[in-house]
């Protein structure tokens, strides 16, 4: 086995200690406790795994522990701040965007990393996002009334509207 890889996961220095071809979803998953990204296809087709790598959600499934080396590495369990829901994740609760919830910790990735780049998404523009994250619940039509009262909350909550709060930015 190779030395440990470092990484900054949900804002602390993290090493793997796990070979550098090992899946990256398995080595949060297993070797560091980080459960809230989940399993799903293990083909990068379903958008269960979804983390955020350098800012961009990316399928944790599809990479290896050595294509995180040196980079940041946001999960789900990164978004809570001081006891507090991100707003994403509190508006997902609020609208109910979820039944199973297996889809819906890469839902919040990935509309996340949206509202970073666009704090005022439209209805398209949320679809376009989220269309690599797969729902079999069918309720899609709730995750983007989530989607769309996060961005109203983060925007009330900057100065002048400025931007998202919250988004590890």
């Amino acid at each position: 086995m190779a030395g440990p890889i470092h990484a900054q996961i949900n804002g602390k220095s993290r090493a793997f200690a796990s070979e550098p071809e090992t899946s990256l979803l398995f080595a949060l998953r297993e070797g560091l406790g980080l459960t809230g990204t989940k399993y799903g296809c293990g083909e990068g087709q379903c958008g269960a795994c979804t983390i955020l790598l350098n800012g961009v959600p990316r399928r944790s499934c599809q990479l290896s522990v050595s294509d995180a080396a040196g980079k940041s590495i946001v999960t789900i369990e990164g978004f809570e701040h001081n006891g507090q829901l991100h707003p994403v994740q509190q508006a997902f609760l609020d609208q109910g965007a979820f039944q199973c919830a297996y889809c819906t910790s890469g839902m919040i990735v990935s509309s996340v990393a949206l509202l970073q780049k666009n704090p005022n998404p439209s209805t398209t523009e949320i679809v376009q996002a989220l269309q690599g994250n797969i729902c079999r619940c069918g309720t899609h039509p709730r995750i983007v009334a989530a989607v769309e009262q996060a961005a109203r909350a983060m925007h009330r909550s900057t100065p002048q509207g400025t931007g998202p709060k919250g988004s590890g930015q």
